[in-house]
């Protein structure tokens, strides 16, 4: 295993300067970025105890890599009875989105941040027989004094990007090596972050390209009684989806509204930001042009003048995927990287997405391979997709071959669980 002096640097630091760590903290619960109600979890206090048995722990970096978790997790406790599966994110909106969705056989908790002596705490009371690293969030202290027990890690579902590639080669090579060097295997996305991973040390005889678990994860969920309450008020009215949008797609998304509204009057876009807590500001965007608006967190209904129904609320993005024959992916008209294309190809709605899908473009590549999304680049192209798509056969056509090309991906879960049960160490689980 190579040795990094950087790497020892850093660790020489985080084992001495907690009260950094402490600092950093409290600035981040003071500008609300932390749970004031469990903020002990971020320094390693753990506010339940261990249960029984085997343990394996997952972390994830934040919403998208965390639900993309829940399918797999689902199957190990069918494969593995009694095994008990701990998750940590980082992010107060993780947490909030995992609540509710974990089964009963796991359960959430923040990660530490990554002082040693916080690290120590965390891993003196949960102990787990196994530590699995989504995507590709590396933190020194975590990898170090996990390896540093005996613990088998695991990378699954990885995925680098170009730039998390080109800060690590450029200024951190040997960290980067040394802290790979400590996993025993890993199932990494596209064959772009395995080489990207070679590069940076990891050995490619312990690594498999297999795809992304957001192929083989569940149909986001939905409650049907709210769809069918909805479906009911949108009888008749041609709807679209702009999903995930961040801050400079909305104005993209209403101008497209507007010109696309010339050829359908009553067309209904539902506008679903990434971030709800932006809701605010786009409602009064919204109002300040005059267009007819319903919003979600507020109660508003739709009625047959709204123009625009704004989705601003966590977790029900299964509902508005469902209601859309067609859905923008946002994340891609502004240099974000994209998000996951799986989640409307899953529930029969037709793709577009702008250029900058750096983060699925293997997906995206083999989506456009098959006629299942389309790229725009504009407000006039985006309003000339959408209104062309309003025709069914058409987004029925698209929506199916993403559909085929979504569903083909169950294996990448199958292999992800057979890899897990492998490495996790002999043990008598809780009954």
């Amino acid at each position: 295993m190579g040795r990094s002096l950087a790497l020892g640097l850093y660790l020489a630091m985080s084992t001495r300067a907690t009260g950094i760590y402490e600092r950093a903290l409290r600035r981040r619960l003071a500008e609300g970025k932390e749970d004031a109600g469990r903020i002990d979890e971020r320094r390693g206090i753990a506010s339940q105890p261990r249960p029984p048995g085997q343990l394996i722990w997952f972390h994830a970096a934040s919403v998208g890599e965390s639900l993309s978790l829940l399918e797999l997790i689902r199957r190990l406790g069918e494969e593995e009875p009694g095994v008990h599966i701990l998750v940590t994110t980082g992010t107060v909106t993780s947490a909030r989105v995992m609540a509710g969705r974990l089964p009963d056989h796991a359960f959430h908790q923040y990660i530490p941040l990554d002082a040693v002596a916080w690290v120590r705490r965390f891993l003196d009371h949960w102990k787990p027989d196994l530590a699995v690293w989504t995507e590709s969030e590396l933190w020194p202290a975590l990898i170090t004094e996990t390896h540093a027990r005996g613990t088998p890690m695991l990378l699954v579902n990885a995925r680098m990007s170009k730039r998390s590639h080109d800060r690590w080669r450029l200024l951190l090579r040997g960290m980067a090596r040394s802290m790979l060097s400590r996993f025993s295997a890993a199932h990494v996305q596209d064959a772009v972050t395995a080489g990207y991973l070679r590069r940076l040390g990891l050995a490619g005889e312990h690594m498999e390209v297999t795809g992304t678990l957001k192929e083989g994860a569940a149909a986001l969920p939905h409650d049907e009684d709210e769809r069918a309450e909805f479906a009911g008020k949108l009888t008749g009215r041609p709807v679209w989806l702009a999903a995930s949008t961040h801050e400079g797609e909305e104005e993209i998304m209403l101008a497209a509204q507007e010109r696309a509204m010339r050829v359908n009057p009553r067309l209904l876009l539902i506008l679903a930001p990434r971030h709800p807590q932006r809701g605010d500001a786009i409602a009064q965007m919204l109002e300040a042009r005059h267009w007819s608006v319903a919003r979600r967190s507020t109660g508003d209904t739709i009625d047959p003048d709204t123009q625009v129904y704004l989705a601003d609320t966590l977790g029900e993005m299964g509902l508005w995927y469902r209601l859309a024959p067609i859905s923008f992916v946002g994340g891609s008209l502004v240099e974000i990287g994209g998000h996951n294309p799986f989640e409307p190809a899953a529930l029969g709605s037709a793709i577009l997405h702008g250029p900058y899908v750096t983060n699925f473009v293997d997906i995206y590549q083999r989506l456009t391979a098959v006629k299942a999304a389309r790229l725009v680049s504009s407000a006039d192209s985006l309003a000339d997709a959408v209104t062309d798509l309003l025709n069914p056969e058409r987004s029925a056509a698209m929506a199916n071959a993403a559909w085929e090309i979504s569903s083909a991906g169950a294996n990448v879960t199958d292999r992800a669980v057979d890899l897990i049960l492998d490495w996790l160490p002999p043990g008598k689980a809780a009954a």
